[in-house]
């Protein structure tokens, strides 16, 4: 799924079942919005990474246990937006493994040549809403980053001044 969050597009990537279109739906429902669902066509235009919906499934979300929904139709026509520069994947895993837990290190994810931030997410299918939290926090985190702050190194150089005093 790609979305628009905060001005930059965001890529949930993932296996099946793990959660993207209930995380698109629920930021959808924040006032976010979408781009695409499962089909997003990524293009290269003056050197950005843009991402569009494949004609065929626009405006659409398809969610386990209701089927396909309109977002138009259900959310009104601000809760789409034609195309998105991606900026940022979030890819949801139900089981990441070791992961680098100060956010010191941000991994990036080749798209059609394109280094793009990405964070890996843990996620359980079913938990959207909080899953949701976890991107719009990503989101700000890269915006933050964008503007040369890194509260990561901000706080690795303030434990070990504070170690350097002992």
């Amino acid at each position: 799924a790609l979305l628009e969050v905060a001005g930059i597009g965001v890529m949930l990537a993932g296996r099946s079942g793990a959660g993207k279109s209930e995380c698109a739906l629920e930021l959808v429902t924040r006032g976010y919005r979408l781009v695409a669902d499962d089909a997003v066509d990524l293009a290269i235009e003056d050197g950005v990474l843009w991402g569009r919906a494949a004609p065929a499934v626009r405006d659409h979300l398809e969610i386990r246990g209701l089927g396909i929904l309109s977002i138009p139709e259900l959310y009104g026509a601000d809760a789409v937006t034609g195309s998105a520069e991606v900026a940022l994947v979030c890819s949801l895993e139900k089981d990441p493994g070791p992961q680098d837990r100060t956010g010191l290190e941000r991994a990036t994810e080749s798209l059609l040549g394109v280094d793009v931030p990405r964070v890996t997410l843990h996620t359980h299918p079913h938990a959207g809403a909080s899953t949701a939290t976890l991107v719009d926090a990503a989101v700000r985190d890269t915006l933050r980053r964008r503007d040369g702050h890194f509260a990561a190194e901000r706080f690795d150089e303030h434990l070990r001044a504070l170690l350097r005093q002992r």
